[in-house]
């Protein structure tokens, strides 16, 4: 995949450089005196490879200990990100039961949670992530800590897109009190490079800091025709102008080029069971052998194909830059009342032009919010937060996927299968944006007069919305051991669309929108003993629908939607966390019955019930830790119609070749719709377990592990092709040369599993593509403190 820089790259460097010389110069010029202090007794949690301790802010409230959270959440540390290597959002997945995800086209953007795309949080805010499962992937170099949270987000995050749950990132704090420089490089498998730089320093001691962070990747790839390229600089600032306050202010930019990676068309049985590809170009009714709708395929072979032979294109551009600002001040007005100010700003940009005719720019996506929260502790059992938001998102952005067509490629051929030029025709029904680039209108028009509409619609649009919520949450400590929480939230939506790109002669159309939409929330929770802790939470959440980059679109109409903002979420929990005093141990687990919509390809909504069981467990003491995970997942289709993109992959091919695969002679992508229904949702499994540990060799030498078990599961809607039960294992092993260098070595799924995954969340292309996993391979990281 081709590569290409802007002059401004070199920012990175120059902030790289910058940054290492003054930290050097704050190390010389440090005289200050060192206090030793001595601590007796034994270190029970001293590797910070379990979220026991760990405090929780934003969703609840702040400073709540896990133990006192009524829902199922899993705290991330920064010592479990290095550890177990989250490099992505589907990383997680390692360490939090219940989110197992899809490759997310290669380039996971959203975190999956309980079988459904959820939300991404940073510092307590919604922040934009690009549309639906493929957007933006994130850099982690701003990460401090991940808290996964399961179900809908409570009252005080307000209304969002996702519901399946979500993630709140902490962002990394400038420290006020010390010097730090670190020094992080990589090199793995497949020329994967990567280089990070973190530097803190107090300005003024104990009252004000700055920390500046700068990582740059440079990956080739296992697939062909792939790399990642990104560049990450993260600045923070802390002020604490006296003992009853402080500000965390911060900035990054991200620029990153990265590969729309759709994995392995045809995923027969035989495909997944022993690599085998069925070859043959497509023909459409018309005789044409490009890539199209209702293309016939007649079976020439079975072959074993190379996993790393994907569905991408050397000349595929697929980009994205984005600006983000995070602002969060906290005042003590009293020994009672507490104020809290947060404020986000984004910017986004983004550019796909693929050349099987897939295209989605965004031009400028822009987002700002301010909350105000007021905490007040009326007594020493009772507390009420009530919290004030503003969200605005402005979105111009065009789009363009009606023509693609998978399953006719034959990916054994030559690279000229894969592409998709539009013939005049479809040129014809679309609009051109640039020379030679072709993209949907953002609304229907019939241009001929003859009562229908003449174009092919996406997702494009200009629109804004104006999202103003008021919230309320009471808690009440009623004895020792019995607690309740109630909270209630009404968020009012003004939204605008219109037509950004109307074709010649005819007007853009427009449209708007006001909806109110409500959520609430309730939660029991019970002391047994000083260790023991169960609750109880039920919630209702009502939502609204996603598009890209969280815009709106005009329907077929040429209006508004109001399923939009339809879509009803229910979630009930009841769980148990064993937290014992004096002991390295902490347990929970939990049952749930959830109710959601999954927005589908044409923009109506689906029903899903989820029901489920999920556990966790984690002991963290010297010389070993050890975290393991289950979950049971039990998802289906809520008496609710779903669609997929062909019927099964045995559409693909006419019969003529039996003794490869008894094709049905349909054709395909046939675009096939489903019956209400209580099916079970194709693409997710039943049963995951997950185990990781760690231990201390010498006070020096650690060795780790890292495993994850899916039970087989149906990657389409009619259950005709299935992903076996499969597991990968990982290894890592580090050596602390000094307190300041280190070498750490991972060797990721070592016994060279040939694993899949599903290409994207909900189902949609479970009869059309799958995604190959890695192979055996191996990451070799330096880190060194200066």
């Amino acid at each position: 995949m081709p590569i290409y820089y802007a002059p401004n790259r070199s920012v990175t460097a120059l902030a790289i450089s910058l940054a290492l010389y003054s930290s050097l110069t704050l190390a010389a010029d440090d005289t200050s005196s060192i206090e030793v202090i001595q601590v007796s007794g034994k270190a029970i949690n001293d590797k910070g490879m379990s979220p026991k301790n760990t405090k929780v802010n934003g969703p609840f409230g702040d400073g709540i200990e896990l133990k006192d959270i009524a829902r199922s959440v899993t705290p991330i540390t920064s010592e479990m990100i290095e550890q177990l290597n989250i490099t992505d959002l589907s990383d997680i997945q390692k360490v939090s039961p219940n989110s197992y995800s899809a490759s997310g086209f290669g380039a996971s953007s959203l975190p999956t949670i309980r079988g459904q795309l959820g939300e991404l949080y940073q510092d307590g805010v919604r922040r934009q992530a690009g549309n639906n499962g493929f957007g933006v992937p994130m850099s982690f170099n701003a990460v401090e800590q991940i808290d996964v949270v399961k179900g809908a987000p409570p009252v005080l995050l307000g209304t969002s897109q996702r519901n399946g749950g979500f993630v709140n990132l902490h962002s990394k704090v400038a420290p006020t009190d010390e010097q730090f420089t670190q020094l992080t490089l990589s090199g793995g498998s497949w020329d994967h490079y990567r280089a990070q730089l973190d530097v803190g320093s107090d300005i003024a001691a104990s009252q004000s800091g700055i920390r500046l962070s700068a990582e740059h990747i440079d990956n080739g790839s296992f697939y062909d025709y792939s790399g990642f390229k990104s560049d990450s600089i993260f600045v923070a600032f802390r002020l604490l102008p006296d003992d009853a306050s402080s500000w965390d202010i911060n900035v990054e930019y991200y620029d990153v080029e990265f590969t729309d990676n759709a994995g392995i068309n045809r995923p027969t049985q035989a495909l997944i069971d022993d690599g085998l590809y069925v070859t043959g170009q497509g023909v459409q009714p018309n005789g044409s052998t490009i890539a199209g709708a209702n293309a016939i395929v007649s079976p020439t072979g079975l072959v074993e194909i190379d996993r790393s032979q994907v569905l991408t294109d050397p000349d595929n551009i697929n980009n994205a830059q984005t600006f983000l600002l995070h602002s969060t001040y906290v005042r003590e007005l009293s020994d009672k009342a507490t104020f809290k100010n947060i404020s986000y700003y984004q910017h986004l940009e983004r550019e796909e032009i693929a050349q099987n005719s897939f295209v989605e720019i965004i031009d400028g996506a822009d987002t700002a919010q301010n909350r105000i929260e007021l905490a007040y502790q009326w007594n020493d059992s009772q507390s009420t937060i009530t919290a004030a938001d503003i969200r605005y998102n402005k979105v111009l952005g065009y789009s363009q996927f009606t023509t693609e067509a998978d399953l006719p490629i034959d990916l054994s051929g030559p690279i000229e299968n894969r592409r998709i030029p539009l013939t005049t025709q479809q040129q014809g029904r679309l609009v051109e944006l640039r020379p030679g680039v072709f993209v949907s209108p953002g609304a229907q028009y019939d241009t001929n007069g003859d009562g229908s509409g003449d174009f092919l619609l996406s997702d494009t649009t200009d629109s804004s919305s104006w999202q103003t919520g008021l919230a309320i949450q009471h808690n009440s400590q009623w004895t020792d051991k019995f607690a309740t929480s109630l909270g209630y939230r009404a968020d009012f939506y003004d939204v605008k669309a219109r037509d950004a790109l109307a074709p010649q002669g005819q007007v853009a159309a427009s449209d708007s929108i006001s909806e109110m939409l409500e959520s609430g929330q309730i939660s029991l929770s019970y002391r047994v003993t000083g260790d023991v802790t169960t609750y109880a939470s039920a919630s209702y959440n009502e939502s609204t629908s996603n598009s890209m980059a969280g815009g709106t679109t005009l329907g077929a109409n040429n209006q508004i939607s109001r399923q939009h903002f339809a879509t009803e979420n229910t979630l009930t929990e009841v769980g148990i966390k064993y937290s014992p005093a004096g002991s390295a141990w902490y347990v929970d687990a939990a049952v749930f019955d959830q109710t959601r919509s999954l927005r589908n390809r044409d923009g109506s909504n689906t029903g899903i019930r989820t029901k489920g069981f999920e556990a966790q467990a984690f002991y963290d003491a010297d010389p070993f830790w050890l975290s393991a995970g289950y979950s049971y997942l039990d998802a289906r289709y809520d008496d609710s119609a779903s669609s997929q993109d062909t019927l099964q992959v045995s559409d693909t091919f006419d019969n003529s070749r039996p003794d490869i695969i008894a094709g049905t002679s349909i054709g395909a992508p046939n675009f096939a719709s489903f019956a209400p229904s209580n099916r079970r949702v194709q693409g997710l499994p039943e049963q995951t377990f997950t185990l990781n540990g760690g231990f201390a060799i010498t006070e020096q030498w650690q060795a780790g592990f890292s495993g994850l078990f899916t039970q087989s599961y149906p990657l389409d809607y009619l259950a005709t092709v299935s992903i076996r039960d499969q597991y990968t294992l990982s290894i890592n092993t580090r050596y602390d040369f000094t307190e300041q260098t280190s070498l750490r070595l991972g060797i990721n799924n070592v016994t060279n599993q040939k694993n899949w995954r599903p290409v994207f969340e909900g189902g949609y292309f479970g009869s059309t593509l799958v995604f190959p996993e890695l192979p055996l391979n191996a990451t070799l990281t330096l880190q060194h403190s200066f």
